[in-house]
């Protein structure tokens, strides 16, 4: 089970991002809502993209410039590696983890395409679940437990998993809202 990742005194809340991955398809799901100080400043934040041609998709979870900052990097180093996911996300650590600044960043991203399924963080950390579903920001918990539960007693599609996960969480996080955006890979 991933558990909230702390990166210096900071926990990540405002978001939730939750993917779930079931043969070759993948599908990422999060929410719009962007908080700060305990207010709600916006609903309809888009957390998460389609990249290099389509064949990627990433999402991110933390400080919104920090998680910006990663994901064009992310990007770079995918488009570097000609769509190669994992020597991407091991070029992305290496220099979040060396750089002065990068260090500093506090944020999460979840990549994927059809093969792969990553969570990234600056601590060093390239974690593929073993069960194809990974989930992070404030209501990762409730989301993770119910995408699992989805995935074991139902057949629903990673999308209507990942969809309706996110909703569930959403009832329960504060931090979550339901403008909930997914984005799916076959």
């Amino acid at each position: 089970m991933i558990k909230h990742i702390q990166e210096g005194d900071n926990m990540f809340e405002g978001t939730t991002i939750l993917a779930v991955k079931k043969n070759n398809t993948l599908a990422i799901a999060g929410d719009g809502q962007v908080t700060m100080n305990q207010v709600v400043v916006k609903n309809s934040a888009r957390k998460i993209r389609k990249i290099y041609n389509g064949e990627v998709v990433a999402g991110f979870a933390g400080a919104v410039a920090d998680a910006l900052t990663l994901f064009d990097k992310f990007e770079k180093r995918l488009n570097e590696s000609r769509g190669n996911i994992e020597k991407a996300a091991i070029n992305l650590v290496k220099e979040w983890r060396t750089d002065k600044i990068l260090r500093r960043l506090e944020a999460l991203l979840i990549v994927g395409n059809k093969e792969h399924l990553y969570l990234i963080s600056g601590t060093g950390e390239i974690i593929e679940p073993d069960d194809g579903i990974v989930a992070i920001g404030s209501g990762a918990y409730y989301a993770l437990a119910a995408a699992r539960a989805l995935n074991k007693f139902t057949e629903l599609s990673v999308k209507d998993i990942a969809f309706e996960s996110l909703k569930i969480a959403s009832d329960i996080c504060i931090y979550t809202n339901d403008n909930i955006v997914v984005e799916e890979i076959e």
